[in-house]
């Protein structure tokens, strides 16, 4: 039942509205920094050691039961930008009608009460995962995992790429996917003796600068 949870929450077809998000690389497309698969699991993998590694963390936090409140808040602080924050929110939004639906639970219900507006994706993700009965650690490889599928999808359409060879990046991007999941884990671990300061803070100021004007493009084919 928990495997079969986890390979829900971590299927693309998932109504979490993450299909209408590039997670930067439809600004990385038009600027010329992805234009095969080769550039695209250069853009990968940066992605995922930077906003990847935090999603990871605020979801395994999540999933072990620490105050998804007080994780939003940290979302918010590792999340400079306002575009960024408010792509969070939407599509935290949308994960908590699908969580709800399909795991219903107490912890759920009262995050969407207390962030009518969405709390940020990877604090809801947690939390679904945490419904559903997995482990902080599942939690954080869906985070890991979805930092890179996102953009690896997008740039199949954006570009007309292969999917063999995007799959193919994904694929050998699975080791640093766990690691980078692990690693979240160990920091969301760490919690009760440090407080939230303790959860990854890295950055990817490109991702941040480009994000910001993507959202003033008159016209795009992604949400972000």
């Amino acid at each position: 039942m928990t495997r079969a949870a986890l390979l829900v929450l971590a299927d693309g077809r998932f109504p979490a509205g993450g299909h209408a998000h590039s997670g930067g690389a439809e600004p990385a497309v038009r600027a010329g920094r992805v234009t095969d698969s080769t550039s695209l699991e250069t853009f990968c993998r940066g992605r995922l050691h930077t906003a990847g590694l935090v999603a990871a963390g605020l979801a395994a936090a999540a999933a072990a039961g620490n105050d998804p409140l007080a994780l939003d808040e940290a979302a918010d602080v590792r999340t400079p930008v306002p575009a960024l924050r408010q792509v969070a929110r939407r599509l935290g939004r949308q994960m908590m009608r699908a969580a709800r639906a399909t795991w219903p639970s107490a912890e759920l219900d009262a995050l969407a009460v207390a962030r009518p507006r969405g709390a940020h994706q990877p604090v809801v993700l947690g939390l679904a995962a945490r419904s559903a009965g997995l482990t902080p650690l599942d939690a954080a490889q869906v985070a890991a995992y979805e930092s890179v599928s996102g953009p690896a999808t997008a740039v199949v359409r954006l570009l007309s790429l292969d999917p063999f060879d995007a799959t193919a990046v994904l694929a050998r991007l699975a080791t640093d996917v766990d690691r980078v999941a692990a690693a979240a884990t160990r920091a969301a671990d760490r919690i009760p003796a440090e407080g939230y300061d303790a959860l990854p803070a890295t950055s990817a100021p490109l991702l941040d600068i480009t994000a910001e004007a993507h959202a003033a493009w008159p016209v795009r084919l992604f949400a972000s």
